[in-house]
């Protein structure tokens, strides 16, 4: 059988796509011509192409690839682009230089995979062909993300830019860095030093699913510099990519506790940095003092981080504290509240309206017989039913389910596979379909922005592990999440031509299954921050 035209493998899959005869070749000669704001697109083509194929790309105003920004492409949208690749000439547009950092990427892909290589890998050739054709290319979400867990187990600065890069190469646009848990904080606030002296070192880690009585025996922490998670944000932006930072709270806070006593429902109780996984019940007091914690805290991440969107968590909150608390007592009396147990969307909608008054908007994660407060952005985990409730309650939502988007439960359902978490097998195929997007009767005025995948940490303590748990099913969410959904023949013969492309980047991925297998549909869900 011969091999799909490199146009036929594009992932994810463009809007349009028409093929034309013949190849536009790359070599020493080519240059690129750019038009206002277009010089951010120009220079990340030359950052990913030249390393690998040696070829300069030099600017010149007669160049044979044009890039160009063109207000006037409303109907591509901010990310939307279109390309058009003749014998002699390459036309980049976009409406906004987001849209050519996309076309970038696919434009990147319609090379030879070698020409993805990294610089120590690089093929040297004196001609590279890339195919005539005519594609037209808008996302269908604004959203589409990856979710990486740093606090179970920290992952190096240099471990996050290369997963940058995979995210860029498949169209994803947002990471979603998991900074803090009881388990680990990892990111410095200079007013509360403690946090990462202390809250980011723990003794050891369990082995084995939450209640698990064995452990390792090995201290494990780490922690980001400011300078690191600048350089991090600028890094992403270059690429297209927004980072969000998530801050938990009220609950998963041991960490933090472990730092700063203090800051609990027992001042002067000594805690440690959690050994185990699932859920402590150690949370946040709700005293000035903790507040204050909270804004210090909130105005160090808007400072390091420009993203529109700061997630607070929320999940997983045990109340008991705050129920046997006098002090959390008395402030839930002070407050008009019908409970403590009520505290927990106080503290939010604290906590969020300090982000909406900074013009940022506060994310959380929805839980069984909890709502967020106005304003928030709901990325639903345990139930689709979640969803649609938010969207009639006005909240924007991002599809997080469990079963279709958490890549640490296992992939397959062999016997001797690595360590997964506890749940439902989440394959290839079962990505692919997705979570149905929830239709809300009414005008309650949410809508659905997106998706994103999870990784959780609790079994990925190794860069590799990272690598084995995204791909190659991060690709199907990539796919559904910018094309919407498409035909699994179509997509799993895309697939096996781009796993040639994870290959040469080095990518250490799960070998999907070549045959469909039915999506497994038992088990029960797991916390989000399990």
């Amino acid at each position: 059988m011969p091999s799909p035209h490199r146009e036929q493998t594009l992932l994810p899959r463009p809007t349009r796509v028409v093929a034309r005869s013949g190849h536009f070749p790359l070599d020493a000669g080519t240059s690129i011509r750019t038009t206002r704001d277009a010089e951010g697109a120009a220079d990340l083509l030359r950052t990913l192409l030249t390393p690998a194929t040696g070829l300069p790309l030099p600017s010149s105003p007669t160049g044979a690839i044009t890039l160009a920004v063109d207000a006037g492409l409303a109907g591509l949208g901010r990310e939307g682009y279109g390309l058009t690749v003749s014998r002699h000439s390459v036309l980049l547009r976009a409406a906004r230089p987001a849209g050519l950092l996309r076309g970038v990427q696919t434009l990147r892909q319609l090379l030879p995979p070698e020409a993805l290589a990294p610089a120590a890998a690089a093929v040297r050739r004196e001609r590279w062909e890339v195919p005539c054709t005519e594609i037209t290319d808008v996302p269908r979400h604004d959203w589409r993300g990856l979710m990486i867990d740093v606090a179970r187990h920290f992952h190096d600065a240099a471990t996050l830019r290369r997963h940058i890069d995979l995210l860029a190469l498949h169209k994803l646009n947002v990471l979603h860095l998991h900074l803090t848990d009881d388990q680990g904080w990892r990111m410095p606030v200079p007013a509360f030093p403690r946090l990462t002296s202390v809250g980011a070192h723990r003794a050891e880690s369990m082995v084995g699913p939450d209640g698990s009585t064995r452990f390792d025996g090995r201290p494990h922490g780490g922690a980001y510099t400011r300078a690191e998670l600048a350089g991090l944000v600028a890094y992403a932006a270059r690429r297209g990519v927004s980072v969000v930072p998530e801050i938990g709270m009220p609950g998963h806070v041991r960490a933090a506790l472990a730092a700063y006593p203090h800051l609990g429902n027992h001042p002067g109780r000594a805690l440690d940095v959690w050994t185990r996984w699932g859920v402590c019940d150690t949370v946040l007091g709700v005293h000035g003092e903790a507040l204050d914690f909270l804004h210090a805290v909130l105005g160090e991440v808007m400072d390091v981080f420009p993203s529109p969107y700061v997630h607070l968590g929320g999940d997983e909150c045990p109340t008991t504290e705050w129920e046997h608390s006098p002090a959390a007592r008395a402030r839930a009396a002070a407050e008009g509240l019908p409970s403590p147990a009520a505290l927990h969307g106080w503290l939010l909608g604290r906590a969020g309206s300090h982000l909406l008054e900074h013009g940022r908007r506060p994310v959380g994660w929805a839980e069984h017989g909890t709502r967020l407060p106005p304003g928030f952005t709901v990325m639903s985990w345990r139930e689709p039913a979640h969803a649609a409730d938010a969207l009639r309650r006005g909240h924007d939502v991002v599809l997080t389910h469990h079963r279709t988007t958490y890549l640490d439960y296992a992939q397959d359902d062999a016997p001797d596979g690595p360590p997964a978490q506890p749940g439902p097998v989440v394959d290839l195929r079962t990505v692919h379909a997705g979570e149905p997007e929830p239709v809300a009767p009414g005008t309650g005025g949410g809508r659905v922005l997106g998706t994103q995948a999870q990784i959780w940490t609790e079994f990925a303590p190794t860069a590799a592990d990272l690598d084995r748990l995204a791909y190659p099913r991060l690709c199907a969410l990539a796919d559904r999440a910018w094309s919407g959904p498409t035909p699994w023949p179509d997509f799993t013969a895309r697939l096996s031509a781009h796993t040639a492309r994870l290959d040469v980047l080095g990518v250490r991925r799960h070998p999907a299954p070549a045959a469909p297998r039915t999506a497994a549909a038992t088990g029960s869900g797991t916390a989000s921050s399990a």
